[in-house]
């Protein structure tokens, strides 16, 4: 073998050797490799277990601590006290320090707060919690319960009147974030311990039977009772556009407006439209207080005269701002019927001198009309119909052929649309709708004019209207098919009348027969 072979063998021989060592070192890193995620997922492992003793241990301790402490006292705050100087010779210095009075366990007491609350978090009524040491160290939210009471008066500087259980009439402080929106009549959640109310309580009981609203109907939606709304705006209007002149000629406006007659004849729209009138008048808006009659009485003794203190007091309140109020009380009758005529009891007697007592009290009335409502003036006490309290009285009658057609014209209106068939007939549609009117009031009048209302009118129109819808959909809305006929109209009046005729049998009376006939709502001429 030569020279160079053996160089050649040699050097192949360790190659051979540097692959083996090559490839003993991948072996050895590829253990090393699994040795080190095995060794990463223990300690994972290790850390997740650490982490979860760290946690146990500071439970432990946290309940260690808690088993150490005494137990915290709650307390009700009356108010804090700023320090001041001491009046030398008079007071010492702790009692001139900073503190917070609070009731605790039925006794009074002064204790001190901690830095870390601020006083102004200290409201009166409010719950705290004291340490061993009975220093104020929480303050815990408010907890919305308490006993509820009555606001009978607000005093000038922020105290309420209130009348507690067993009618008992207490003087508390109010919270100042409640000062600007407690009212007469209002309930309140009052602490009597510590003198405060710290909520008004929003209750529907007096909101269901005062409605404060301000009415969208006007003179222009009534038709047919051109003569009585004429009377009421001379009653109501002019005392209140031209007060100069009442004064200079000695003259009081009416306290109070009686509308009586029928049912479903406009007394309630006219109510409405005096508020309306008054408030275009005043530029300030008015306010109609409509009081639902059989929801104010209560079975409890005292309530319902309480009730209608409530109302003539947010009378008061509202107009004492400049703005004239209508207080509407319809059904009259159910609530001030003639004393000595009740049945099953005589809450009369005392509901009856209630509103006396607020219309002639010593407590002025001013910018505030009292409207009542009846279809039974017979049957409301003479003690409040005569003058000076409900001074003007005005019949309401069932509408006459002509007051007819302004009904008509009202809900008949012209937007409402008329068949092509009806218009082109006529000519005109002005002309048609004039004439389904005059169709309408000669198929009721005379005959059947002791039946008619304002109310009946409008349901003739509306159970027309009803029809027409139903034959349009019908007529898979084919506009040739859209609009209000002759014989619809016709088919509304023939079940309108049928309807009030069986009405009328079911209560026993006769069938009306003519104009002449007696008011089946009990008052009235027809």
């Amino acid at each position: 073998m030569t020279e160079t072979e053996q160089e050649t063998a040699q050097l192949q021989n360790r190659l051979d050797q540097a692959h083996r060592q090559i490839d003993n070192l991948r072996a050895r890193h590829r253990d090393l490799e699994q040795k080190l995620q095995a060794a990463g997922r223990h300690n994972d492992r290790m850390k997740g277990l650490l982490e979860a003793t760290r946690g146990q241990i500071e439970q432990l301790k946290e309940a260690l601590e808690a088993d150490g402490q005494p137990p915290f006292t709650f307390a009700s705050v009356i108010g804090y006290r700023p320090g001041h100087e001491p009046a030398e010779g008079r007071e010492i210095e702790a009692a001139t320090a900073a503190g917070c009075d609070v009731l605790h366990s039925g006794r009074k007491m002064r204790v001190s707060v901690s830095p870390l609350i601020e006083p102004d978090e200290l409201a009166a009524g409010s719950e705290v919690l004291l340490n061993e040491n009975y220093t104020i160290i929480a303050v815990l939210p408010p907890e919305g319960t308490g006993e509820i009471a009555r606001v009978k008066e607000v005093l000038p500087d922020g105290r309420l009147v209130i009348i507690a259980r067993g009618e008992e009439e207490r003087v508390v402080k109010l919270t100042a974030t409640e000062e600007d929106a407690v009212r007469v009549g209002d309930a309140v959640v009052v602490d009597l311990r510590t003198g405060t109310a710290t909520e008004v309580v929003p209750l529907s009981e007096v909101e269901d039977v005062v409605l404060e609203e301000t009415p969208d109907v006007s003179y222009s939606d009534i038709g047919g009772l051109d003569g009585q709304i004429e009377q009421i705006r001379d009653a109501v209007e002019l005392p209140f556009l031209h007060a100069g002149l009442y004064r200079e000629h000695g003259l009081a406006a009416p306290k109070g407006i009686l509308l009586y007659g029928p049912p479903g004849c406009g007394k309630t729209m006219i109510a409405k439209a005096v508020a309306s009138s008054l408030s275009d008048d005043a530029g300030s808006g008015a306010f109609f207080l409509n009081i639902k009659g059989p929801e104010l009485l209560n079975k409890y003794v005292g309530e319902t005269e309480r009730h209608i203190r409530v109302i003539f007091s947010r009378a008061r309140e509202r107009a004492s701002e400049g703005s004239p109020v209508v207080v509407f009380f319809d059904e009259m009758e159910a609530l001030f019927r003639t004393r000595g005529t009740g049945v099953s009891s005589d809450v009369e007697t005392t509901i009856v001198p209630q509103l006396l007592a607020e219309i002639d009290g010593v407590e002025s009335l001013d910018n505030v009309i009292v409207i009542g409502a009846s279809n039974r003036e017979d049957m409301i006490d003479p003690a409040i119909l005569r003058p000076g309290r409900l001074d003007v009285k005005i019949r309401v009658q069932r509408p006459s052929a002509e007051g007819a057609r302004e009904i008509l014209r009202i809900h008949l209106s012209e937007s409402v649309p008329l068949r092509p068939a009806t218009v082109e007939a006529h000519g005109s549609r002005e002309a048609a709708r004039e004439a389904l009117i005059d169709q309408v009031v000669a198929q009721l009048y005379p005959e059947h004019a002791g039946f008619m209302s304002g109310a009946v009118l409008s349901n003739i129109i509306d159970r027309a209207k009803k029809t027409a819808i139903k034959d349009f959909l019908a007529a898979d809305q084919d506009d040739e098919a859209k609009g209000i006929t002759a014989e619809q109209l016709e088919a509304a009046i023939a079940d309108e009348l049928a309807e009030q005729r069986a009405m009328v049998a079911g209560l026993g009376l006769r069938e009306f027969t003519g104009a002449g006939a007696p008011n089946p709502g009990g008052s009235g001429q027809p």
